[in-house]
C-alpha cells in the first residue's frame, strides 16, 4: 500500500488516499503502522476518503487505534494532500470529518502548499456536549485531580479539551496530563492543554487523548484560544500567536463565537510502499 508521511508542527502522520476506493479503515493496523519501533512511526493515520456533500472527507485513527473527530494539525496535512495531488482543483474547498464540514483554504508558492486555514467552525461550550460531567459553561472553575488543586476550562472543537491556566511546575504537568485525560469527568477522555499567556502569546504543552505527548495540537490550540478569549487574556477578533513545541500557528475567534481560524504549516516528510498484513 502507497502512503504518504506527514507532519504539522511535528505531530506527524501516516495519510493514506482512499479516494479511488479500496481501502478499509483498520484501526489495529493504524496502532501497528504508528510504533516507531516496528512501524512508520506517528501520532495516527489520517485516511483522505472520497467527499460526502464535500470535496474530501477526512478520517484520522490515532496512535492507540481510537478514532479522533478532528485533529487540526491533521487536517491542514490532508488539505495540502488534497491540492498538491490535485484532488481538488480549487484554494478554498471543503472537508467532510465526523466534527463537521470545515473549509480550508490553502496557500500554495510555487505550485505547492505551504501554509493552511482552516475554518473550525463554532467552539462547542455546554459542558454536557464537551461533554464533561457538569451543567453549563465550565469555564474558569475550580477543579482537583491527584491532590492538585486548580482553575480550569473546557472547551470542545467537535473533540473534547481542558484546559488551564493555572502555574504548575514541569514534575506536576507531567504527572497529570496522562491523570485528567482518563479521569471520570470526561466521558469520552480527553485533551489537556497546560497553559500560560505572556505578552500577548499562548504557550501550550498538550497531553493528546490517544497520543500522549505531541508536539502540536490544532484544534488544542483553538480550544485554548476561546478559552483564554473568554478569560479575558487575549482579545477576540485578531489573530493570536500560539507556541506549541512544535512550532507556532496563529489562532483567531469570532468575538461572537461563530468560528474560529486556524493558521499553519504543513509538510510531507516521505512517501513509501507498506504490506497491509
Amino acid at each position: 500500500m502507497r502512503f504518504w508521511k506527514y507532519q504539522g508542527l511535528g505531530n506527524d502522520f501516516v495519510l493514506i488516499d482512499g479516494t479511488k476506493g479500496g481501502v478499509v479503515i483498520d484501526p489495529g493496523w493504524c496502532e501497528m503502522m504508528c510504533d516507531r519501533h516496528f512501524g512508520i512511526g506517528a501520532d495516527g493515520v489520517l485516511y483522505v476518503m472520497p467527499g460526502e456533500g464535500t470535496d474530501i472527507t477526512m478520517r484520522i485513527i490515532n496512535a492507540d487505534g481510537s478514532e479522533a473527530e478532528m485533529c487540526g494539525n491533521g487536517i491542514r496535512c490532508v488539505a495540502k494532500y488534497a491540492y498538491d495531488k490535485g484532488l481538488v482543483d480549487r484554494e478554498v474547498f471543503t472537508i467532510h470529518t465526523l466534527a463537521g464540514d470545515l473549509e480550508a483554504t490553502v496557500f500554495p508558492e510555487d505550485g505547492e502548499v505551504r501554509t493552511v486555514r482552516i475554518d473550525m467552525g463554532a467552539p462547542i461550550l455546554d459542558g454536557r456536549q464537551v461533554p464533561v460531567d457538569f451543567d453549563g459553561r465550565f469555564i474558569d472553575q475550580p477543579f482537583e485531580a491527584d491532590g492538585v488543586s486548580f482553575r480550569a476550562n473546557a472547551v470542545s472543537m467537535g473533540n473534547p479539551h481542558f484546559i488551564t491556566f493555572t502555574e504548575m511546575d514541569d514534575a506536576t504537568v507531567d504527572r497529570l496530563g496522562p491523570i485528567l485525560e482518563c479521569h471520570p469527568f470526561f466521558p469520552r477522555k480527553t485533551n489537556v492543554e497546560f497553559c500560560r499567556v505572556e505578552d500577548g502569546k499562548i504557550y501550550i504543552r498538550v497531553y493528546e487523548r490517544g497520543a500522549a505527548w505531541t508536539l502540536a495540537c490544532g484544534t488544542g490550540a483553538c480550544a485554548t484560544t476561546t478559552a483564554a478569549a473568554l478569560n479575558g487574556l487575549v482579545p477576540f477578533g485578531v489573530p493570536v500567536d500560539v507556541h506549541l513545541p512544535g512550532g507556532w500557528l496563529k489562532i483567531t475567534v469570532d468575538k461572537d463565537l461563530g468560528y474560529v481560524l486556524m493558521e499553519g504549516p504543513a509538510e510531507l516528510v516521505f512517501e513509501g510502499e507498506t504490506e497491509v498484513i
